[in-house]
């Protein structure tokens, strides 16, 4: 079980204090959307349609993993998968597509009250960039960090790393914030403290997150005046 609610100890000094978020399952639900593009490309070679719980326990590790397990050992090469999964998945990117509850005034709040806003997804840059634009999230985020954007995605701490570079920002004033063990693993990895928010889509796998919130709302409440 992660540790109960707690307050983390990350506050906005000269506006340095840097807050990183994972997208899937921590900003939006994404769900339908991603098991509509998966069984489109099942489709494409036969296969009968996924059910939206087998989908979501795919996701978290990127697109490729996504069309690997989707696929089910299906003789199908993993190029060719990713490939269809990518355009099906740009052409219904937001057709369900969400912000989970209380996250957009969330993030105003929190951006107002002086953190440094960062994103570090694994979903490949070219649709998170469009739903944060949809979102109108852009202008609040000091960086997007989004796959393909560095050789190595989470659980490596690379992205975050280069997130933490890029706002020079030093580890003890940052906190990564997700619903699955890849984000908890590259914060560890990474150097510093993670939140968990437990209605996510995620699980915390073999990881121990330093903090963990029922949902968004409450987590930025923990770090609001």
């Amino acid at each position: 079980m992660p540790p109960s609610d707690s307050t983390p100890t990350t506050r906005p000094r000269n506006g340095r204090a840097l807050l990183l978020f994972d997208l899937d399952g921590t900003l939006i639900d994404s769900r339908r959307d991603l098991a509509t593009a998966t069984n489109l490309m099942r489709a494409d070679h036969g296969l009968p349609p996924l059910d939206l719980p087998t989908v979501v326990s795919y996701v978290g590790d990127g697109l490729s993993k996504l069309a690997e397990r989707a696929l089910q050992g299906a003789p199908v090469p993993i190029p060719t998968a990713l490939r269809e999964l990518s355009a099906h998945y740009a052409d219904h990117l937001l057709d369900q597509t969400a912000p989970l509850p209380g996250v957009p005034d969330s993030l105003r709040a929190l951006r107002d009250a002086g953190y440094a806003l960062a994103l570090v997804t694994n979903k490949p840059a070219a649709h998170a960039r469009r739903i944060f634009d949809h979102f109108g999230w852009t202008p609040l985020f000091a960086v997007l960090m989004a796959g393909g954007d560095t050789p190595e995605l989470k659980p490596s701490p690379v992205p975050i790393l280069e997130a933490l570079r890029r706002t020079a920002t030093p580890p003890d004033r940052a906190l990564m914030v997700g619903d699955h063990h890849t984000d908890l693993e590259a914060a560890r990895r990474a150097g510093i403290p993670s939140v968990f928010l437990q209605n996510g889509f995620g699980n915390t796998g073999a990881e121990t997150p330093t903090h963990a919130f029922p949902d968004f709302a409450s987590f930025a409440r923990s770090l609001l005046p």
